[in-house]
């Protein structure tokens, strides 16, 4: 059904009939289609990585440990043995890494260690999207349940009016996207001014998505002494002005390898004139192994179009998009994460930072607009140790 070769250039030498448009391209590098056809590496002996630390080796509160091994925890991935040691002593630190690397908990459990040894620390985590946020605060309570360490979760979508009455407590960690965070600062229920320790998570992406300003405004709300952890999957010059701009001598640690995974085998699905996309589409997800499936689409409308033409069809699918509200995308995640629905369409909202177990294929039904964004994309499947598939329409 999809194209197992591809040839770049067409029978007469010239250029391929599948040169990016220029429709698809924005801020970034523009794909070339040659980009969207990659075999999963398979070799005999994996790559091997040996932390210099195991997690009882860190310097943290014996019951953070506890917790951590009770978790499964074994040994450190690549960004937590190299950042975890920095951050408890204080420093700024820049980490570039791969999605789905580990790197939340490498800053949550150092961080965590900080505010066991003073109650009083305020740390500000930032993040691109609701569901991103939504996760870090559910991975940090997932360590602090035990513990007496209490955060409030601020994003976009959700109840205002239930995140000002959890501002009037305590919280050692506020977690929220960059809009209502600035937003409740404008309305005086939330100061900055005590927090030190601040968090720029998918700072890239905070960039892409036009958040600059608001991150100017929150970081100067906040003291100038203070200990800041950015982390990006991607470096720029304008990340590069920002890392300047936020962060004092900081510790840089990239374990960023290749743009893709390994275990990602990448194809095209060439749709021929008069065939219906739709029925392509169909053909491809009634197969057996596409058993959870992630469909990224380009617009909020066309999302719930596909999800609802879908659904017609006899699928079990659901959508997740910028016209649904907080509460309706969280079922949607819910009901997809737990094998109620097998088949989720999104817009790029999800592409980033979300932890999706067990993702068999990613489908692009809609071009991505950026290399970038398709490298995000397809990092929802193949993760860990698991092969993934990614297949990318062309018409």
């Amino acid at each position: 059904m999809y194209r197992k070769t591809f040839n770049r250039n067409t029978q007469s030498g010239g250029r391929s009939r599948f040169a990016p448009r220029k429709r698809f391209e924005r801020k970034g590098a523009p794909i070339h289609i040659s980009k969207l056809v990659c075999k999963a590496v398979i070799t005999e002996e994996a790559e091997h990585f040996t932390p210099e630390h195991s997690f009882s080796d860190f310097k943290i509160d014996e019951r953070l440990k506890r917790i951590v091994i009770a978790k499964g925890y074994s040994a450190p991935t690549p960004i937590q043995d190299r950042t975890i040691p920095h951050i408890l002593h204080g420093l700024d630190v820049v980490g570039i890494a791969n999605t789905g690397t580990g790197k939340t908990a490498a800053f949550l459990l150092p961080l965590i260690n900080k505010v066991l040894l003073n109650p009083k620390e305020n740390v500000l985590i930032m993040a691109p999207t609701r569901e991103l946020a939504i996760q870090i605060e559910e991975e940090l309570k997932s360590f602090t349940k035990e513990l007496k360490i209490f955060s409030v979760c601020c994003v976009g979508g959700a109840n205002i009016g239930r995140q000002i009455a959890d501002l009037r407590y305590h919280n050692n960690f506020i977690i929220g996207t960059p809009g209502r965070l600035k937003d409740l600062i404008q309305r005086k229920v939330l100061s900055l001014a005590g927090f030190n320790t601040v968090v720029l998570d998918e700072a890239d992406r905070m960039l892409d998505m036009g958040f600059i300003n608001d991150m100017r405004f929150m970081m100067a709300q906040m003291p100038a002494k203070r200990h800041t952890l950015f982390f990006s999957a991607t470096i720029s010059k304008e990340i590069e002005g920002l890392i300047k701009e936020f962060l004092n001598e900081p510790v840089r640690i990239s374990v960023k390898t290749q743009d893709t995974s390994k275990n990602v085998d990448q194809d095209v699905v060439k749709v021929q004139k008069g065939n219906n996309k739709i029925d392509v589409l169909s053909q491809l997800l009634a197969q057996s192994d596409f058993s959870k499936v992630l469909i990224f689409g380009r617009t909020k409308h066309g999302v719930e179009r596909l999800s609802r033409d879908l659904a017609s069809k006899g699928f079990k699918v659901d959508s997740i998009h910028g016209d649904k509200n907080h509460s309706r995308r969280q079922k949607a995640l819910s009901l997809f994460k737990s094998h109620h629905v097998n088949i989720l369409v999104a817009t790029d909202v999800a592409a980033r930072g979300l932890d999706i177990a067990g993702v068999s294929h990613v489908i692009n039904y809609d071009m991505p607009a950026t290399y970038e964004d398709y490298v995000h994309r397809i990092g929802r499947t193949g993760r860990g140790d698991k092969k993934g598939k990614a297949l990318t329409f062309i018409e």
